[in-house]
């Protein structure tokens, strides 16, 4: 599996249980909607307000599960990354990508509060647990760097 493909499996998949650290130093973890660029960068919205944003505000590491959740399908993505709020070009870009998957996102940019959420990863392992033996690939920062490029 190449990361490429990797990538491609992600974006295949329209949700994904993310994951913060609390000003405590507890795990807090939430399903959101995604969507994901040809460079892994995984996009989201969410109300200001919410645990994750007040978290990911003060301390950018954020992790996600990404797929899995097909009944029969054992393929999943853990994902660590540092999320940021984009503005200008690349945000207006990033919110058509997210648009084209969630058309009900355009009336939500009404809503007080919504921001948008940029995570650029640094370390992805893919696993298949539906093959013998199990197919897992990990790629760290410099193994991200390739998608990062194009």
């Amino acid at each position: 599996m190449t990361l490429s493909q990797v990538v491609r499996f992600m974006q295949g998949c329209r949700l994904a249980v993310q994951s913060s650290v609390s000003p405590a130093g507890a795990p807090q973890s939430a399903v959101v909607g995604i969507v994901v660029t040809e460079h892994g960068e995984v996009f989201f919205d969410t109300l200001e307000h919410t645990r994750k944003a007040t978290n990911l505000r003060r301390n950018s590491k954020i992790a996600f599960v990404i797929g899995g959740t097909a009944e029969g399908d054992e393929r999943t993505v853990q994902y660590e990354g540092v999320a940021d709020e984009p503005g200008g070009p690349s945000l207006a870009d990033l919110k058509e990508l997210y648009f084209e998957r969630f058309p009900e996102g355009r009336e939500r940019q009404t809503w007080p509060g919504l921001i948008y959420l940029r995570v650029v990863p640094t370390w992805i392992r893919y696993s298949d647990f539906s093959r013998i033996p199990p197919d897992v690939i990990e790629f760290d920062a410099e193994g991200l760097q390739t998608i990062r490029a194009r």
